[in-house]
């Protein structure tokens, strides 16, 4: 089995220093917002290697698993809609587990998670992950931080024997600066199209950004492995941001254009004595 990385040091959250997730989103800030002209326009190149990442899937029988961890209001939900809005369903499936019922608690930590895993010919995108173990769940009191550091110690071992029977993992985390996230969700209070996402748990979160600061560190030197690495993406621009993220997923992966026939409509049969029925069909009222 190939060792982990040795554990680096966590970076620091006192005042007088920073992390360097915490440097990047200041250097981040001073680029000025992506317009969203350019944005569409590199969008449709991305989806169209999407859909191309899609076909070799299928063809090939690659199996892909990508993990989409990070803050409270990074993003993950909309870049997870990004990727998706332009291929299959049936090849690219999200997995998002509300809480676990009595019978999962009762079972291996991973236990419900495995069963999602990706077949041959799937790209499965799992918004949030068996990693709320160690965030969430441990910041929020769900389990012991005896249950949290027994979970850091043994992912590892789950996710090699994922990637040695042939998936191909990748793990995001998606980091999002204090300002900007306190800007979103308040941006959420009044807005009947994300109320939704202004749950209890949110408001309790908002408090404890350096507990999940000192979580994430954690969870990043138990678990960056070799063999599954931690990508870091900077979302404040959340434009930039799911290019970068889409970018990478396809550089990482390497597909082929697969093969395909040449499309030509077939012509239409015959009437053969068809008429219009007279049924009084319901139209719905043409309001636009």
């Amino acid at each position: 089995m190939s060792k982990k990385k040795k554990k680096k040091e966590a970076p620091h959250d006192s005042q007088g220093s920073s992390s360097p997730a915490t440097r990047e989103q200041s250097e981040a800030g001073t680029a000025p917002k992506m317009k969203r002209k350019e944005y569409e326009r590199e969008m449709r190149r991305l989806h169209g290697e999407l859909v191309a990442l899609q076909e070799w899937v299928k063809s090939s029988g690659a199996k892909v698993c990508i993990v989409f961890e990070g803050r409270d209001t990074a993003g993950k939900g909309g870049t997870i809609k990004r990727i998706t809005e332009r291929v299959s369903p049936r090849v690219f499936r999200v997995v998002a587990l509300a809480a676990p019922t009595v019978r999962e608690q009762s079972q291996m930590y991973v236990q419900r998670y495995i069963r999602h895993f990706p077949s041959a010919g799937e790209v499965v995108i799992f918004d949030r992950s068996w990693y709320n173990r160690a965030g969430v769940e441990r910041v929020m009191g769900f389990c012991t931080a005896e249950q949290s550091d027994r979970f850091l110690e043994q992912v590892p071992a789950v996710e090699k024997a994922m990637v040695d029977s042939g998936i191909v993992l990748l793990k995001y985390w998606l980091e999002v600066g204090p300002d900007e996230q306190t800007r979103r969700l308040e941006s959420r209070i009044d807005d009947p199209r994300k109320i939704w996402k202004l749950t209890p748990m949110d408001l309790k979160s908002y408090s404890r950004w350096y507990d999940y600061s000192r979580a994430r560190d954690e969870m990043f030197a138990e678990t960056d492995t070799d063999f599954a690495p931690w990508h870091v993406a900077r979302t404040d621009d959340k434009r930039r941001g799911r290019l970068n993220i889409i970018s990478h997923l396809l550089a990482s992966i390497p597909y082929k254009k697969a093969p395909r026939e040449k499309v030509k409509l077939p012509e239409r049969g015959k009437r053969g004595g068809y008429k219009e029925t007279k049924h009084p069909f319901k139209y719905i009222k043409e309001r636009f």
